[in-house]
C-alpha cells in the first residue's frame, strides 16, 4: 500500500498507526535489553558516570544518524514502483544488458547474502525480545527463576502455532498495544530523567569522543552493545510498500524516537542514581507494583515484535521464489483483502525449531546479545554499498555527494560491524552460518535453473522448424486446448516433444505459455499478459508478474479471451514438464552443489498448487536432464 498524492489526514492517522505496530516492533522494544549490555554484558565497561553519559551519547547519534538520517532520510527514497527491502534493491540495481557480468554477480551477491542475513536475524530476534521481557518476572521475585525458559518457550510455540491464521484478526491490535507501550516506556524514562537531568547533556558529542579516549579498546568494544539500539531499522525499508514513507517518516518522528531516547535516558539517569541497577535498569525504572502489568506488556509488545519479523521472512521468501533464488514453496495467503499476508509453513516452522533451540542452548537474553548485532551490521552495510551505487549510477546524483555521504553510513556500519564481530565464538557465529547456508542455498538454485535452461533450449526445436514438420506429417489433432508452461519463450517445449512422441497427438488448440518475473514488485494489467498467434492452432502466451506477485494461470486464460486466444478451463488439459536432474561431471557446478540442486529440485511444491492450475487437468511429462 503506497501513498501517491494528496491523502486525508485520518487515513495518514490511521496508516501511521498501523505502521506503528508492524515496523517499530523491534526497534521498539530494544531498551529491555540494549542499554543493560553496556553495562552488564560480555564487553561492558563500568556505570561510572563518565560511561554513562558517554554511552547515552553513543546511543543518542547512533539513533539519529543511522536511523533518522541513513534510513528515515536517504534509504527511503530508494523504492523499486513503491516496494522496499533489500531483495527490491537489488532487483533495481541489477545491471541491464551490456554491462560486465563481473558487475552483475557483485550486487546480486551483495543483495544476497544481505537477505540471508535478515533470515539469522528473524531467528535470533524472537528469542531475545520475548525471553527478555519474561525476564522482568526475575526483577520482581526469584522465585520466578526455574520457569522463565519454560514460560519463554509456552509463549514462541503459541506465536508460531498461530501463524497459519495470519495477522488479519490480531493485527488491527498491533497499532494500540504499540502506542500504549511507547506512552508508557516514555513516562517511565522522564521519571528517570526527572532524578538527574543532567543526563539529557549527552545529546553533545563531544561525550562519546571523551567516552571512546578514556576507554580506548574497550570503548570501540561497547559499540557491540550500542548497536542493539538500532536492531529493527532495515524494517523501515522493507515495510515501505505496505505503508508508504509519510506514515513511516510521521511515527518515527513523532512517537518513536522520542519515546526511545526519553527511555534510555531515563535509564541513564537511574544508573547515574544506583549503579547496581545495570544488571536490569528497564525493569528497574518500574515502581514495584507495575513490574507484572509491565512484565505482561512488555511480553505483548516482543510477540508484536516478533510478528513482524516472522512476516517479514515470509515476505523475503516469497520474493526469493519469484527471482528465482528459491524452489517454489508453499505459499497461504491468510487475507482475502490484504495480499502482503502471507504464510509459508516450511519457514514458519524452521523459524520456530531455530529460535526455540537458541533459548534453549544461550538460556538468557544476555547470551543471545553476544549472537545479534553481527546480522544486523552485516545487512546496514550491504545496503549502504548498494545505495552508493543506485545513487551515483542510476539516479546520478554528484559524486562527492554520494561519496561523503556513503563513506560517513559505510564508517558507521563496519564500525559497529566490527565491534560485534568479536562476539563471534560467543554466538555470533550462528547468525553468519545460517546466512552462508541460505546463500549456498540460493545460488545453487539460480546457477542450476540457469544450466537446465541451457540444456533443455539445446534439445528443444525451433518453432518455425516444427511446423514445417507438422505440415509435411499427418498428425492426428484432437478436439479441446493444450496448454505447455515452459521457462523458456522461443522454441518448442520438451514436454510438447515428448508427448507427441509417445502418444502421437496433438491438441486442436494448443499453447506455449511462460511465465516471466520481473525485477519491478508489480506489473500493470494492461502488461500482465502477451498473445502471438504463430499458425497452425498454435499461440506463444507469455505472462509477466512482479517479485509481490503470485502466478495465476486460470486467471491468464481469462485474460487471454479479449486478445485472440480463447480456452474454457474445464475444456483444457495443462502439460508440465517434470524434470529429474541428473549429477553430471561436465562443466557446470560442483557435484555436491549438482546433488544439492537436484534434492531441492525433488522437493520443490507441486507446480499445480504454485500456478492454481486445478489437479485434475494436468498431465507431468518426465525427463532426465544431466547438468
Amino acid at each position: 500500500m503506497t501513498l501517491s498524492g494528496p491523502h486525508p489526514r485520518r487515513y495518514i492517522a490511521l496508516l501511521s498507526l498501523t505502521a506503528l505496530g508492524v515496523v517499530y516492533g523491534d526497534i521498539g522494544t530494544s531498551p529491555l535489553y540494549a542499554l543493560r549490555e553496556c553495562f552488564f554484558g560480555p564487553h561492558s565497561v563500568p556505570p561510572t558516570p563518565a560511561n554513562v553519559i558517554g554511552i547515552l551519547s553513543l546511543v543518542f547519534w547512533a539513533l539519529v544518524l543511522v536511523v533518522s538520517v541513513k534510513y528515515v532520510a536517504f534509504i527511503l527514497r530508494a523504492d523499486n514502483r513503491g516496494e522496499g527491502g533489500i531483495l527490491a534493491l537489488m532487483a533495481l540495481l541489477v545491471p541491464r544488458d551490456g554491462e560486465p557480468k563481473r558487475r552483475r554477480w557483485l550486487i546480486v551477491g551483495l543483495g544476497l547474502f544481505g537477505a540471508a542475513l535478515l533470515y539469522g536475524d528473524g531467528m535470533i530476534t524472537p528469542a531475545i525480545s520475548v525471553l527478555s521481557a519474561v525476564e522482568g518476572l526475575n526483577v520482581a521475585t526469584p522465585v520466578f527463576e526455574p520457569v522463565i525458559i519454560p514460560i519463554t518457550i509456552v509463549v514462541l510455540v503459541g506465536l508460531f502455532v498461530l501463524q497459519s491464521r495470519g495477522t488479519a484478526g490480531v493485527g488491527a491490535l498491533f497499532g494500540p498495544v504499540m502506542m500504549v507501550w511507547f506512552a508508557v516506556i516514555a513516562v517511565l524514562g522522564i521519571g528517570g530523567i526527572v532524578r538527574a537531568p543532567t543526563v539529557l547533556g549527552a545529546v553533545n558529542p563531544a561525550h562519546a569522543l571523551e567516552f571512546f579516549s578514556q576507554n580506548g579498546l574497550a570503548g570501540f568494544l561497547v559499540l557491540g552493545a550500542v548497536v542493539l539500539v538500532v536492531t529493527g531499522c532495515e524494517a523501515l525499508y522493507a515495510d515501505m510498500g505496505h505503508f508508504g514513507r509519510k506514515p513511516i517518516r510521521l511515527t518515527w518522528y513523532s512517537i518513536v524516537l522520542p519515546a526511545l531516547l526519553l527511555n534510555y535516558f531515563g535509564q541513564g539517569a537511574l544508573l547515574l542514581a544506583e549503579p547496581g541497577a545495570a544488571h536490569n535498569p528497564f525493569y528497574r525504572l518500574a515502581p514495584s507494583w507495575a513490574l507484572y502489568p509491565l512484565v505482561a506488556l512488555a511480553t505483548a509488545a516482543t510477540v508484536i515484535a516478533s510478528q513482524a519479523v516472522i512476516s517479514g521472512a515470509f515476505s523475503l521468501t516469497r520474493q526469493a521464489v519469484q527471482l528465482g533464488y528459491s524452489p517454489r514453496l508453499e505459499i497461504e495467503h491468510t487475507s482475502g483483502v490484504e495480499i502482503g499476508q502471507i504464510y509459508v509453513p516450511q519457514v514458519n516452522w524452521a523459524l520456530m525449531i531455530a529460535t526455540i533451540g537458541l533459548v534453549l542452548g544461550f538460556e538468557s537474553s544476555s547470551r543471545l546479545a553476544a549472537a545479534y548485532g553481527i546480522a544486523v551490521t552485516g545487512t546496514m552495510a550491504t545496503t549502504s554499498v548498494l545505495f552508493y551505487f543506485l545513487a551515483s549510477e542510476r539516479w546520478k546524483w554528484r559524486s562527492t555527494l554520494v561519496a561523503g555521504l556513503c563513506t560517513v553510513f559505510l564508517g558507521i556500519d563496519l564500525s559497529l560491524f566490527g565491534a560485534s564481530a568479536v562476539k563471534l565464538w560467543q554466538g555470533g557465529w550462528f547468525p553468519l552460518a545460517v546466512a552462508g547456508g541460505v546463500f549456498i542455498l540460493m545460488t545453487t538454485w539460480k546457477r542450476g535453473r540457469e544450466l537446465l535452461a541451457e540444456k533443455l533450449s539445446v534439445v528443444g526445436v525451433p518453432v518455425e522448424t516444427f511446423l514445417t514438420d507438422l505440415q509435411s506429417h499427418r498428425v492426428i489433432r484432437v478436439p479441446g486446448t493444450a496448454v505447455f508452461l515452459t521457462s523458456n519463450a522461443e522454441g518448442i517445449p520438451l514436454a510438447l516433444l515428448h508427448n507427441l512422441k509417445h502418444n502421437k497427438v496433438l491438441h486442436q488448440q494448443v499453447a506455449l505459455l511462460t511465465i516471466a518475473t520481473g525485477e519491478a514488485p508489480h506489473v500493470p494489467d494492461h502488461e500482465r499478459l502477451t498473445v502471438k498467434p504463430l499458425g497452425h492452432g498454435f499461440y506463444r502466451l507469455v505472462a509477466r508478474y512482479g517479485f509481490m506477485e503470485d502466478p495465476n494461470v486460470p486467471a491468464l486464460l481469462d485474460q487471454a479471451r479479449p486478445l485472440g486466444f480463447e480456452a474454457r478451463l474445464l475444456e483444457t488439459t495443462f502439460f508440465l514438464g517434470q524434470e529429474t536432474v541428473v549429477p553430471g561431471r561436465r562443466k557446470g557446478m560442483a557435484l555436491w552443489r549438482e546433488k544439492l540442486f537436484g534434492f531441492m529440485s525433488r522437493n520443490a511444491h507441486r507446480a499445480t498448487a504454485f500456478f492454481r492450475i486445478p489437479p485434475n487437468r494436468v498431465i507431468e511429462v518426465g525427463a532426465q536432464i544431466e547438468l
